[in-house]
């Protein structure tokens, strides 16, 4: 099977209030759209000088509401400048990310599957 790589969301800067703000990204197909049994996900979330929670969120739901969405990997940082991976495992429908940060950059976040 091919390896797809998405871009989930792409660069987003705080304003530099230190309010809390949170970015919902837009809804991507997981390997439980293309019928794929393996479910392997991962995840490359790029950010600068960043204060904050990056969230990858799921859905089983073909066509999902917002409470059919929860949250499958988060990653907490502190004033960071970073490249991490993470990898998760499930059969879901549709993946998106969500930030919620009072300062920095998220550069982008990536998945593979």
């Amino acid at each position: 099977m091919p390896i797809r790589s998405e871009t989930i969301l792409p660069s987003t800067t705080h304003a530099g209030d230190s309010a809390l703000e949170t970015v919902v990204g837009d809804k991507f197909k997981g390997d439980g759209y293309y019928g794929r049994s393996d479910g392997l996900h991962t995840v490359q979330y790029s950010y600068a000088e960043f204060s904050g929670t990056i969230s990858i969120q799921a859905t089983l739901a073909i066509d999902p509401e917002e409470t059919d969405w929860f949250t499958v990997q988060t990653t907490d940082a502190s004033q960071g400048n970073k490249s991490e991976i993470h990898s998760f495992t499930g059969n879901y429908v549709w993946i998106r990310a969500t930030v919620t940060y009072t300062n920095g950059t998220v550069n982008s976040i990536i998945l593979n599957h």
